[in-house]
């Protein structure tokens, strides 16, 4: 495993983030508590030291298990979790922290996000609170989540912003024009969400038996709705052209695809899966040459714009 430095926050981040938002239940396919708590401390055992989770998931029990499974070996750890918009005025900031520290068994978050932008409180009341949250040490770095550049910037202004975590990847790609060159100039870190694309960019949709279920909750979402599934395949024979020729999983170029973009800090991937959790881990050390890069670059442009034309 890699470790990079995370912003002028003085953390040091594993490449791969664990992320737990399926270990909360919902709208996702889910094994067991016990299960997943066994996955989290086999990421840590593969060197994955940074976990990712939010009050919203699971309405904090995504919290719990991390914080059950962790507990022993929370100081070598990087526990990132967030704030939902519904509880950003500054009392209920202070609230869903202390919430939040209780359900993961600690005297302090890592990095503690502002989920989602609000559409009702001022980003400068919420930050106030985080500022003193951070003084009394409770948090060590302050994180903001789906913000625009025009909302990061913003932010900027009133805390020190030590990472962004936007949705990124293969197939969303919308922060490299203004937010991804914002962060490396300004010393910002970037934790990706979606990664593999919730489930597309490991092929099981193109080349394996997997099928969008009635109550899947990403059956209207963008990317797999059936014409965009089926612009998809160029990108796809193209990650298994290369996965192929290095003996990898076509989960694992995607991955690495990510890795290699310079100003991206860590890549957030879940699994309940100790399998696919090998697979991810093992991503790290796969090597994309220039030529690689480029061509996946390339595909991925031409199908992100027949999607964005058919939308």
């Amino acid at each position: 495993m890699n470790y990079r430095d995370l912003g002028k926050s003085g953390i040091q981040v594993s490449a791969l983030t664990f992320g737990c938002w399926e270990l909360g239940g919902g709208p996702w396919e889910f094994t067991s508590d016990e299960n997943n708590k066994q996955v989290l401390r086999a990421a840590f055992d593969m060197g994955i030291t940074t976990f990712d989770t939010a009050e919203g998931y699971g309405n904090g029990h995504s919290e719990e298990i991390v914080g059950a499974a962790l507990e022993g070996i929370r100081k070598d750890c990087v526990i990132s979790t967030k704030v939902s918009r519904a509880n950003l005025a500054p009392a209920d900031v202070r609230k869903s922290a202390e919430a939040s520290l209780q359900r993961l068994k600690t005297d302090y978050i890592d990095i503690y996000y502002i989920h989602w932008p609000s559409f009702e409180v001022p980003v400068a009341d919420t930050l106030a609170e985080f500022n003193k949250l951070k003084e009394e040490g409770l948090i060590r770095a302050i994180g903001v989540s789906n913000f625009s550049i025009e909302q990061l910037r913003e932010a900027s202004q009133i805390a020190q912003i030590d990472i962004i975590q936007p949705e990124f990847s293969l197939l969303h790609r919308g922060i490299e024009q203004e937010v991804l060159p914002y962060c490396r100039d300004n010393g910002i870190g970037i934790m990706s969400y979606s990664s593999i694309a919730k489930g597309i960019l490991t092929g099981a949709f193109h080349f394996g038996d997997k099928h969008i279920e009635e109550n899947d909750f990403r059956r209207t979402r963008r990317l797999f709705l059936p014409e965009h599934i089926e612009a998809e395949k160029a990108l796809l024979e193209k990650l298994k052209e290369i996965a192929d020729a290095k003996g990898a999983a076509i989960s694992q170029i995607a991955i690495s695809w990510l890795l290699h973009r310079e100003g991206l800090t860590t890549a957030i991937v879940g699994t309940q899966s100790v399998k696919h959790l090998q697979e991810n881990a093992d991503s790290v050390g796969i090597s994309l040459s220039a030529d690689e890069l480029q061509a996946l670059n390339e595909v991925s442009g031409q199908v992100l714009a027949i999607i964005d034309a058919q939308a």
